[in-house]
């Protein structure tokens, strides 16, 4: 049994001390890490309204002797070092005995514990850091710890906690790291009453991953061992088919401790190299074990940051266990075919293809006679459809579908879009400019002089100063007539105007088009309810991220509640985002979120809304009719469209002097 002292302050002096309790879920970590280093087998947390009401944690552990209560609240009081020289192998979760302290001096705390060798255990009561009470009691073996009121002493803090609902998924996913990390404790999570959390304790960590990731997502991972050069690495990687959009779903823990490790994670992706999807992020679970002397975690404040001895070791150690679990693996993902729908009567899926500032086409007028002779394409005026498609026109109002192609190389009915449309109106030849008339000058032309002695020139006229000219407004430019002459592997829009040609890239323009639509201040996002909720089970800490703005997530059409054990339920949907496609959004919404948590709110919402234009743009590969896509080249040949928000260009140019020059015409 080791006992709590307090530590020599030259001793409390090297340790790189900082603020622990920062919100609910500091609080937790900080109280089941002392539990885990107790011995625990089983530990109970419970939290009432996200934890700033109450935060229990029970253990049965070791408990704290009688005499020595009252010191494990005092700064640097631990009985996990006891001299400079432990700090160079640190064993336990804790060592710095300051974080009881912190805990009482911003909350109103009660302990209640008991060794097992003793008949009767302590009550210890403290508010602001002070003792009010003490005595004996009662109580099964262990320890049991409550926080009451967290921040009630320092109101300033209060106004950075978030909602109670975000918290509580922060203090959730505080115990699932736990969980595992060492999946021979049992742990149990109790939110407002209802159990979020059970693992079984089993020192299996599959078991501990079904318990805190789901079954789906588990079963997608394989297993992970190897060992070489003093090091052990052990645990669980996802296949290459069930990659996500985030690196939520990483955990590395060094020595039984959570740790964010660039080194293991370089490590982890560098081993799907050419085997994972672009943009996908391997899931793992992945447990380094080394030398005590190897590592040093005292270098963070919230010791979530360590330092290796050897890191080209580590990294190696880990790339080569997570590839030779992947080489092993030999199965394939399951074909699943989805039963067809009753109203589904064609193949190809249509969907509406919400555009951007653009007015419903015109009836049809009469049409000219097309000259004998003429060009191959027949040009047209503003708002005349051409007859190629002027049947298939939708009514005044409405838009049009577009149609997702079955297969990306073979176009429906065999046919190019190559009908030629023109939006331009052709200007008038301008005629010559008539000559200006030559001014009469006074000369040797003119009459001849008399004698200047005899001459007496005549009083000069009153002079006429002409009134001032208004300046005329600069003449207009001529609109320069172009038609969109075709479509280029389903992805790009051709078209011609003048003496050059456009390529534009149909899912960036519209892409951008969206964005500046969405991010106006009178913006309403049209959402459709589902018929049944969509239920997902995020990364912890996405989670967290996605109930902490919920109120920005109503804004763009969603409605998100908390479905309990960490699970999001989806009521609500943008009509722009597919049913089937809801998780992946909101995960990289999720992501935005905490890769812009610092940055203000403009910038943020800037970054979400990259990923609701994008989901809402069209695709390359989708079948668009020729209406649709003169909307989207209007939009670019207007100059309202350059760039998409990710900063790439939407249209190249390409002059006819250039394409001559390729066909030796020039």
């Amino acid at each position: 049994m080791l006992h709590i002292q307090q530590l020599d302050s030259h001793v409390a002096d090297l340790i790189a001390a900082g603020e622990v309790v920062e919100r609910p879920a500091s609080v937790v970590k900080e109280l089941v890490e002392n539990a885990i280093d107790a011995q625990a087998h089983a530990i109970t947390v419970e939290i009432q309204n996200g934890g700033m009401s109450l935060i229990r944690v029970t253990d049965d552990g070791c408990g704290i002797a009688p005499g020595e209560v009252e010191t494990a609240f005092l700064r640097h009081a631990t009985s996990k070092i006891r001299s400079e020289y432990d700090l160079e192998a640190i064993g336990t979760l804790g060592f710095r005995g300051e974080a009881l302290a912190a805990i009482a001096s911003v909350a109103r705390v009660e302990l209640l514990t008991r060794r097992l060798e003793d008949t009767l255990g302590t009550s210890l009561t403290l508010e602001g850091g002070v003792v009010t009470g003490k005595e004996e009691a009662g109580c099964p073996a262990g320890t049991t710890l409550l926080v009451r009121d967290l921040f009630y002493n320092t109101p300033a803090r209060l106004k950075f906690m978030k909602k109670d609902a975000a918290e509580g998924a922060a203090c959730l996913a505080a115990v699932q790291r736990q969980a595992l990390a060492h999946p021979e404790v049992s742990f149990k999570f109790l939110k407002d009453g209802k159990q979020e959390l059970l693992t079984p304790g089993d020192s299996q960590l599959r078991s501990a991953l079904y318990a805190v990731l789901g079954r789906d997502m588990a079963l997608g991972f394989t297993k992970v061992e190897g060992s070489g050069e003093g090091m052990t690495v052990s645990g669980f990687t996802s296949l290459p088919a069930c990659c996500r959009g985030t690196r939520g779903y990483q955990f590395f823990f060094v020595n039984g401790r959570y740790i964010k490790s660039k080194t293991m994670t370089a490590a982890v992706e560098q081993a799907y190299a050419n085997q994972r999807m672009v943009g996908k992020f391997p899931g793992c679970v992945l447990h380094l074990t080394t030398k005590l002397n190897a590592v040093d975690v005292n270098v963070h404040p919230t010791k979530q940051e360590v330092k290796f001895g050897a890191e080209r070791q580590v990294f190696s150690a880990v790339y080569y266990a997570v590839l030779a679990a992947l080489g092993a693996d030999q199965s394939r993902p399951a074909a699943v075919v989805a039963a067809p729908k009753a109203h589904d009567t064609v193949t190809e899926r249509q969907t509406s293809l919400p555009l951007h500032d653009f007015t419903a086409p015109k009836a049809p007028r009469a049409w000219p006679e097309r000259p004998e002779g003429g060009a191959g394409g027949t040009t047209l005026t503003k708002g005349s459809p051409h007859p190629s498609f002027a049947a298939q026109m939708p009514p005044e109002g409405e838009l049009s579908r577009r149609d997702k192609r079955s297969h990306p190389g073979v176009s429906p009915g065999g046919k190019a879009l190559g009908t030629g449309i023109s939006l331009g109106e052709s200007q008038p030849a301008m005629g010559q400019r008539a000559e200006e008339r030559p001014s009469v000058l006074p000369g040797a032309d003119g009459p001849e002089a008399a004698p200047l002695e005899r001459q007496i020139p005549p009083p000069p006229p009153p002079v006429q100063r002409p009134e001032p000219r208004k300046p005329e407004p600069p003449a207009e430019e001529p609109e320069i007539p172009w038609r969109v002459a075709g479509e280029l592997f389903r992805t790009y829009i051709l078209v011609e105007q003048g003496d050059k040609a456009l390529l534009i890239d149909k899912h960036a323009a519209h892409e951008r088009m969206n964005f500046d639509r969405m991010r106006a201040q009178d913006y309403q996002p049209m959402s459709q309810e589902l018929l049944t909720p969509t239920v997902f089970t995020p990364a912890p800490e996405e989670g967290a991220a996605l109930l902490d703005h919920l109120e920005e997530l109503e804004g763009l059409g969603f409605e998100v509640t908390d479905f309990g054990g960490g699970s999001l339920a989806v009521r609500r949907i943008p009509d722009y985002v597919d049913p089937g496609d809801i998780e992946a959004t909101l995960t990289e919404v999720a992501g935005k979120l905490l890769a812009t948590g610092s940055a203000g709110d403009a910038q943020r919402r800037d970054e979400i809304l990259h990923t609701m234009a994008c989901k809402a743009a069209i695709k390359g590969g989708w079948k668009n009719a020729p209406e649709e896509l003169a909307r989207v080249a209007k939009a670019v040949i207007a100059g309202e469209v350059k760039y998409c928000p990710h900063g790439r260009p939407v249209a190249i140019e390409l002059t006819r002097s250039q394409l001559e020059k390729q066909f030796k015409r020039a």
